[in-house]
């Protein structure tokens, strides 16, 4: 990135009608998060999706939405539960096409077990990206058609690389990196993981999504930008040297602080 670069949000559909004036201002990205439950993706979410697309005329930044991840995780060994999330993907990908959304996050299946049993156990590290190829095959190739990318975001990664590896098995464009500043934080904190900005060096131009929230390395805050005690300057520091311009999506759990996290990030002299 050689100018600075604009943020965006993660929003329900009535976060949006709350910051639209924000959002539309400049040509931010948004990932919404109104489709991430089961009984909306098993129901009719015609009307969520009409009123999406109303929202969003005259928003020029890049839509993505935040896909489903509750209950289940994509690299599970058991055939039954693949089928229930694929299905699922599949479902929330059908949303993406008609709203003409270009991005969706999923979780990783890495956990900080992980970290110290990948090895212990024979195979372990083939295993898993055996079962999550087996989830996603179908998702992949509905996510290539549609021309949109499946961004793989950390939970408990304690390795930054490994998800970064998980991503390349692929060899996809349909298939790349998100971080979460907080995720990343907390590991670091909590389980002795790197810091934010090793995340970010670590995945490289495989990053194509960031979801920005503050913390204080010990749990899955959420705070409004400039409230936790992340070094943020390294961050930027570190997506500056990146070419694949990343969305840079603020999400936190005080919606009525994006425009101050905003705010905050413009302050630093690191976003417009």
């Amino acid at each position: 990135m050689t100018t600075l670069p604009i943020v965006g949000a993660a929003m329900t559909l009535d976060d949006v009608e709350t910051h639209r004036n924000w959002l539309l201002e400049k040509p931010r990205d948004l990932e919404l998060q109104s489709f991430v439950e089961a009984d909306v993706l098993n129901g009719d979410w015609a009307p969520l999706a009409e009123r999406a697309r109303k929202l969003l005329d005259g928003h020029q930044g890049r839509l993505g939405i935040h896909g489903p991840f509750w209950g289940f995780v994509i690299a599970s060994q058991d055939p039954d539960v693949r089928a229930v999330v694929t299905r699922r993907l599949l479902q929330a990908l059908d949303v993406c096409a008609n709203i003409g959304a270009t991005q969706m996050v999923i979780h990783s299946p890495y956990t900080s077990w992980s970290y110290n049993n990948l090895d212990n156990n024979k195979g372990e590290r083939e295993k898993i990206i055996e079962y999550t190829h087996l989830t996603l095959k179908d998702a992949v190739k509905r996510a290539e058609d549609i021309g949109l990318t499946m961004v793989i975001e950390n939970i408990e990664d304690k390795d930054p690389h490994i998800r970064v590896g998980l991503a390349d098995s692929f060899n996809s464009p349909a298939v790349a990196v998100s971080i979460d500043t907080g995720h990343a934080h907390y590991a670091h904190g909590y389980t002795g993981a790197p810091p934010v900005d090793y995340y970010v060096h670590a995945a490289g131009n495989r990053l194509q999504h960031i979801h920005l929230q503050d913390a204080d390395g010990y749990a899955d805050r959420h705070w409004s930008l400039g409230e936790g005690n992340i070094h943020w300057r390294a961050v930027f520091a570190a997506l500056a040297k990146l070419d694949s311009n990343p969305r840079l999506i603020i999400e936190i759990k005080d919606k009525s602080k994006i425009p101050a996290s905003a705010a905050y990030l413009a302050s630093l002299g690191l976003t417009e």
